[in-house]
């Protein structure tokens, strides 16, 4: 079970990493434009002057001074919401690490999580069930995979924080091309 987390995290890192490298690549071709230069006009009917993201995009897909900011955000939410409200005291079962947001598996989760509770907690959006939902379908399952002996904090312990640990190596890759443009399995 460990080793296949393990081989998730280093999957997740090289689908981020070409995310990464496909939006900054897309702005650079003829005909393609990136998500700064979109803007809309009220050139034509039914434009209503929309931008491209209607709602805040996932962190892994920013840039900096976006992917700067929305982590800032994250961290307050994270900090003045969840650590206080649904964050016990770590132990050996269920681990937390102050520098958090040292690990990249934990801001994608807790990001997720919060854009899920952003929606859910207006209840011009969702009613009164979403509360509810956010904590079945959102909370509890994220703080599963973040909090375990396994999870992405378990070389981390109380007053003590290791990224290093939990950094995975290169790995073969469906997604990853050679030079010649052929996949690579």
């Amino acid at each position: 079970m460990f080793q296949e987390v393990e081989d998730l995290k280093a999957h997740v890192a090289a689908l981020s990493a070409q995310v990464k490298q496909l939006t900054e690549s897309r702005g650079d071709e003829p005909g393609v434009s990136s998500a700064e230069d979109a803007t809309t006009t009220d050139d034509e009917p039914g434009d209503a002057g929309e931008e491209e993201w209607q709602y805040p995009p996932f962190i892994l897909l920013l840039d900096p001074p976006q992917y700067d900011d929305e982590l800032r955000a994250l961290i307050e939410w994270v900090e003045g919401v969840l650590v206080p409200g649904y964050l016990a005291e770590p132990s050996a079962e269920a681990r937390w690490c102050h520098m958090w947001f040292e690990h990249p598996v934990a801001i994608a989760r807790l990001h997720a999580l919060w854009l899920a509770w952003q929606e859910l907690t207006d209840p011009a959006t969702c009613g009164y069930a979403g509360p509810s939902i956010w904590h079945r379908d959102h909370l509890d399952p994220c703080l599963r995979e973040l909090r375990p002996a396994t999870g992405p904090f378990a070389g981390c312990t109380k007053g003590e924080h290791q990224v290093g640990h939990r950094l995975p190596g290169l790995v073969p890759s469906a997604w990853r091309q050679s030079e010649d443009g052929t996949h690579h399995r």
